[in-house]
């Protein structure tokens, strides 16, 4: 039996099954403090019985490099208590089972790319709402430098009629996530994006913004599509009007030329959790 978790800022989703497409029970928590939060996630889960391997896909920043001494960890994350957190290794040894680890958005990408069938020229899964994160996928593996990318973090060009909102990202002001997340569209227009009408500034202005990212994304990796998640994409007609800018900022010019996309998550609500489970299964298999 595989557990999972996808640990969010705002909630754990964890699941149990026998491989990462058959979730047999699932369970979802608030995200409290690191204390209350694990234990009753690792209560949760060892009450199913039978666990084999447990993958953990969590917002971050974390620490994914197995040679360091704070591998599993949440790192320098600003949600308050979270700070230095060692998610990976006290759920490990709580549970008695292997953990793969890697963020929230690397094992949606995970799954995404999976849900494809391993699509042609690998996948980006990026996320838009609380926060905005991005996930990497190429050959198969989640991408890793030095650290995971930060694909919220790019600095995208302002438009025209979006020059004066100084951005809400505590560290970077006007990057994408602080141009673009849920919590900066409430900021700005004090409203969630699919509560404005239809005829609304924000929507050109949101579509310009993350069609930006979708093309750096297509230009710099050739990435074959780009998953648009997070409770912003589901506004009505974004997805379809971001795909439609980015095929404008294009012009025509990429060698990918139509075979780049820009789509919903294939899995719905189920990429996150997916792919922790999937990373359950790379862990046993390690």
């Amino acid at each position: 039996m595989l557990a999972g978790i996808e640990a969010g800022g705002t909630k754990f989703v964890l699941a149990v099954g026998p491989s990462p497409d058959r979730i047999l029970a699932r369970h979802t928590i608030p995200t409290r403090t690191p204390e209350t939060t694990l234990a009753e996630a690792a209560e949760w889960l060892a009450g199913q019985g039978g666990l084999t391997a447990l993958g953990i896909g969590s917002f971050g920043p974390v620490e994914l490099d197995r040679r360091a001494p704070k591998w599993g960890f949440i790192t320098n994350t600003p949600k308050p208590g979270w700070a230095d957190c060692d998610i990976a290794g006290w759920l490990g040894q709580t549970l008695g089972v292997p953990v793969g680890f890697d963020t929230d958005v690397n094992a949606a990408a995970l799954a995404e790319h999976a849900a494809a069938g391993g699509g042609e020229g690998g996948l980006a899964y990026l996320t838009i709402g609380t926060g905005i994160g991005g996930g990497l996928v190429l050959d198969g593996k989640p991408v890793h430098g030095i650290a995971h990318p930060e694909m919220g973090h790019f600095f995208p060009r302002r438009h025209a009629d979006d020059r004066d909102f100084p951005g809400i990202c505590p560290v970077h002001g006007d990057c994408l996530e602080g141009l673009a997340s849920g919590p900066a569209i409430a900021a700005r227009w004090g409203a969630s994006l699919s509560e404005l009408p239809a005829d609304h500034p924000a929507h050109a202005i949101i579509a310009e913004t993350i069609a930006q990212a979708c093309h750096t994304l297509f230009a710099s990796l050739a990435v074959g599509e780009v998953v648009l998640g997070g409770g912003v994409s589901n506004t009505p007609s974004l997805v379809e009007r971001i795909a439609a800018r980015a095929r404008e900022l294009d012009a025509g010019y990429l060698p990918g030329g139509a075979r780049h996309a820009i789509i919903r998550p294939r899995l719905g609500g189920d990429s996150g959790i997916t792919g922790a489970l999937m990373l359950a299964e790379a862990a046993l298999e390690a």
